[in-house]
């Protein structure tokens, strides 16, 4: 320990300056200054017992704090993660590439050895700054002190400004041990993505009220912006009266369900997306993920539909299909610019006549869709997925989800009408974040002066990737709830077995993809100090979910279903 200040001191006291209140990490050698300074600071350290359970962490964290953020300005929307050197970092990339997909906002940082003891390969080494960058906004190292309070403040004001997402900075131990008389620097107000090119505004409202049928879909860059800008979108719909869908794998809640013109989620099914956006006009909004799981071999929206498209990512405009109008922006920001055009340019006939259309199209998605999650194993006791969603919904109607239950996703998303900024899923689609995320979105809430209940509604074989994240849980005591949709298999993957290569079930002795003997859930959740309990009936769901909400504390729920 030295009386000196130093580059560690300078890092955790910018992280103070900046609003920071939790580092997410697993230390190492590299990281002890960081480790010591934190000791020292008003930061509170939360241990993930691995690296990608830290990045998962600071992810859901920084998701759920976005949310309350465009609430109270005094809120930063940005999780921080410390990481260990070359492997630690590499342990990390799975939550690190989920957090890119999801523009979750993040610090993510790594010890690195002495800059002048790398050049003998020293155990641990790597590229660290080339290994981040593909998963990042900006990746970088601080290389001398007299450096780091402008890096971190451009760090932080990166991983801020639309389109969000992660940064990664290296911190070697030479850099983080030297002595310095700087201070932090200034961080700044954090633009959003402005209201659009007027002209584009005024293209894209002419094309909505030339449209013959037109369709909105919208994506997760609309949530990100906040429940204005999904309120804004609400308001496009009605003024055009499109009918709307939400972009394939939709993981946040972009318009409201329960809406007239709401129809559904557009599914990963080739068949039935292109049916679904088989129309004249598309208004792509906020969209990233808008395509199929593998090759389509049809095109998704048909050449000669004229496409409008609108987020503040400038990548994701006319990415997949081309723009015949293009307005880079804040989606809500756009949208109210749109709507406010349009409304000059329509009846209330014609979108009277359009609603009516709308009708239509929702009745027959409604019909293709009814019974979604219900299975057809009638003489199985375990519930089925709809089921589950079904008594989650009576029980927790209005807590917060975090969700990576990959084949029962889809019930919930057809089966619970959720508000906006209630609900946030794996976007980036690689297992391993969900769990992780529900445990730092429980660390965002517990901020709160009224917390809402969180729920991790997690597949068991998501769950098994990081269940130790348990550990976290238990050791600081939060208040999280984990349902684990259990159908000891993954199920996902039988399911893409027979699409991708046709047959039936019984075709195929799926390699891999059974748990027997399934792993024993609830001891290994009661070992990681959680209290677990494991549900075998339909009729046992409600009470044990009830049970769990009322205690303090981790409790996970093992509930058998069957596929």
């Amino acid at each position: 320990m030295t009386d000196s200040y130093t580059g560690a001191d300078l890092f955790t006291d910018a992280l103070e300056y900046y609003g920071v209140d939790y580092v997410f990490g697993n230390p190492g050698t590299t990281e002890l200054p960081i480790m010591d300074a934190i000791g020292e600071s008003d930061l509170e350290y939360r241990l993930g017992l691995h690296e990608d359970i830290a990045v998962g962490m600071a992810g859901g964290y920084a998701q759920r704090r976005r949310y309350h953020a465009h609430h109270d300005d005094s809120v930063t929307p940005v999780g921080v993660a410390n990481l260990h050197i070359a492997p630690g970092l590499a342990h990390g990339l799975g939550n690190l590439y989920a957090a890119k997909i999801a523009g979750a906002p993040l610090v993510v940082t790594a010890g690195n050895h002495s800059t002048d003891f790398r050049h003998e390969e020293p155990i641990l080494s790597g590229n660290l700054v080339d290994m981040a960058e593909e998963f990042c906004k900006w990746s970088d190292e601080v290389l001398d002190v007299s450096a780091l309070p402008a890096m971190l403040r451009r760090a932080f004001r990166v991983a801020m400004t639309p389109p969000t997402g992660p940064v990664f900075l290296g911190l070697p131990l030479d850099v983080m041990m030297s002595e310095t008389d700087a201070e932090p620097e200034r961080l700044g107000p954090i633009p959003n993505g402005g209201s659009g090119d007027p002209a584009q505004l005024e293209r894209a409202a002419d094309l909505l009220a030339e449209a013959d049928d037109p369709v909105m879909v919208v994506g997760d860059h609309v949530a990100r912006s906040g429940a204005d800008a999904v309120a804004a979108a609400v308001d496009l719909a009605e003024a055009t009266g499109a009918r709307v869908h939400g972009e394939i794998l939709s993981c946040e809640v972009d318009f409201p369900t329960d809406h007239e013109q709401w129809v559904s989620y557009l599914p990963t099914s080739e068949e039935l997306a292109a049916m679904l956006m088989d129309t004249d006009t598309i208004c792509f909004a906020g969209v990233s993920t808008n395509t199929t799981l593998t090759r389509h071999e049809e095109a998704l929206v048909d050449p000669e539909t004229t496409c409008i498209h609108l987020s503040d990512d400038s990548w994701q405009v006319g990415k997949n299909q081309p723009a015949d109008a293009a307005v880079i922006g804040d989606p809500g920001l756009v949208m109210q610019g749109i709507t406010e055009r349009v409304q000059e340019r329509l009846s209330d006939d014609v979108v009277a006549d359009r609603l009516e259309a709308v009708a239509e199209v929702k009745e027959l998605a409604e019909a293709k869709m009814a019974g979604y999650g219900e299975g057809d194993a009638e003489d199985d006791p375990r519930a089925s997925k709809a089921e589950l969603v079904d008594a989650m919904e009576r029980v927790a109607g209005d807590a917060a989800i975090v969700d990576e239950g990959v084949t029962s996703k889809y019930a919930m998303l057809t089966r619970w009408d959720l508000a906006p900024e209630q609900y946030i899923s794996n976007k980036g689609g690689g297992l391993g974040y969900g769990l992780p995320a529900a445990v730092g979105a429980a660390v965002a809430e517990a901020q709160r002066d009224d917390p809402d209940d969180v729920i991790g509604f997690i597949g068991d074989g998501s769950y098994q990737y990081y269940p130790h994240s348990i550990y976290s849980a238990a050791r600081y005591d939060l208040d999280l709830t984990v349902v684990i949709s259990d159908n000891r298999n993954y199920r996902i993957l039988k399911d893409n077995t027979l699409s991708i290569m046709g047959g039936e079930e019984d075709d195929y002795e799926f390699v891999g993809m059974d748990f027997e003997p399934a792993v024993d859930l609830v001891q290994n959740a009661e070992s990681h100090g959680a209290r677990a309990e494991r549900v075998e009936t339909p009729d046992g769901i409600e009470g044990a979910l009830e049970g769990a909400l009322d205690r303090d504390g981790p409790d996970v729920l093992d509930v058998l279903v069957h596929d």
